[in-house]
């Protein structure tokens, strides 16, 4: 059964709106988030609206065109101007995932090289690179799940995967990156077992990833994130696979927090531990872990997660949104072009070129 509500979608011409699953609401409810104007696309990223960091790129991508919309009568230059201080301004909404400099680059590259047309030549030249660049990321979710699969073809029926956070297609344009693979070893009747952490403190993988999972009748199993080493420890483990929200030039990768302890406990166990990510979300201008900025996000989140008190008032927290895995614990990077196995700078460079291109 495919998802029955796409995660994003612009609905219209140049002078539309972008339409957003609101994640927030899941799995108890499915409502939709129309942006109309840019401040909503940046309340909608911000506030986990829209999560994961190629649907946070598309979403930033479409919101450039709704921050055009007030120039469309004007004249070239202040188009571009507008343009200019929209993509500023979104890039500000998170700043982990490279996925939103990114795509947000890509625009900003379409207006700056803009000549001799209108305004509205040129919004029609942004919207055309958003729908490119989530037609692109669709497919380059279909080529990681054909690599990944190719790659675990000799996995056995029924392995147990145990995957952390949500990395479906609910955080991408296509059929996401972590469970992309799992979803083609599902297609090609490998019948795999999925442990699911729930991905304190926000439950990304009890609300969304268990939810993608069932709606594909793939058996699935929720534990908590504390219990991830009992799992593996009992045998019930074979692989692990997670989405990644940037990725150093050496390897080193930033992921949903939670993610390092997940890859320390599978190499202890001697479980393969991979990482499922297109190549945008290389950065190659950072050479290691330690530089990627790793968002802080407010301590209600975790003493007072929806809306239920379970910590005492006025206790002190620190709630950083990711964690940094070296890359010396990841067995392998499967992307779009490939997979990278035992990733280093080295092996990096010939497939991954700045930009996230090949």
């Amino acid at each position: 059964m495919t998802q029955p509500i796409p995660t994003l979608h612009w609905q219209g011409d140049i002078e539309g709106t972008l339409v957003l699953l609101d994640q927030k609401l899941l799995p108890t409810k499915t409502e939709l988030v129309v942006c109309t104007n840019v401040d909503e696309v940046w309340i909608a990223i911000q506030e986990l609206s829209v999560r994961g960091a190629p649907a946070i790129g598309i979403a930033a991508a479409y919101g450039v065109c709704l921050g055009a919309q007030v120039a469309l009568d004007t004249e070239l230059q202040p188009m571009q101007s507008r343009i200019r201080q929209v993509c500023d301004y979104l890039a500000e909404s998170r700043p982990t995932a490279v996925n939103l400099t990114w795509a947000l680059a890509r625009m900003r590259t379409v207006a700056e090289q803009a000549s001799d047309c209108n305004p509205r030549e040129l919004a029609e030249a942004l919207l055309a690179e958003a729908r490119a660049i989530h037609a692109e990321d669709a497919q380059m979710c279909a080529d990681i799940g054909r690599h990944g699969a190719d790659l675990l073809a000799e996995l056995p029926v029924g392995a147990g995967i145990l995957t952390h956070c949500n990395a479906g297609a609910l955080a991408t344009g296509g059929q996401g990156t972590a469970l992309s693979v799992i979803f083609e070893l599902a297609n090609r009747d490998k019948h795999p077992r999925v442990w699911v952490d729930e991905t304190r403190p926000l439950l990304q993988g009890a609300r969304l990833t268990t939810w993608e999972l069932m709606q594909r009748d793939i058996e699935c199993t929720l534990i908590c994130d504390s219990a991830a080493a009992h799992v593996m420890a009992a045998g019930q483990v074979q692989l692990v696979i997670t989405g990644a929200d940037r990725i150093a030039a050496n390897g080193d990768a930033a992921n949903k927090i939670g993610t390092y302890g997940v890859a320390v406990h599978a190499r202890s166990h001697g479980i393969p531990f991979y990482i499922a990510a297109p190549t945008s979300t290389f950065d190659l201008s950072i050479a290691n872990g330690s530089q990627i900025p790793i968002e802080q996000r407010s301590g209600q989140e975790v003493v007072q997660g929806f809306g239920t008190a379970t910590a005492p008032t006025g206790v002190a927290v620190y709630n950083p949104a990711f964690d940094m895995t070296p890359a010396e614990l990841i067995s392998g990077i499967i992307t779009e072009l490939g997979v990278i196995l035992s990733p280093t700078q080295e092996r990096i460079a010939p497939i991954v070129h700045p930009g996230g291109k090949k």
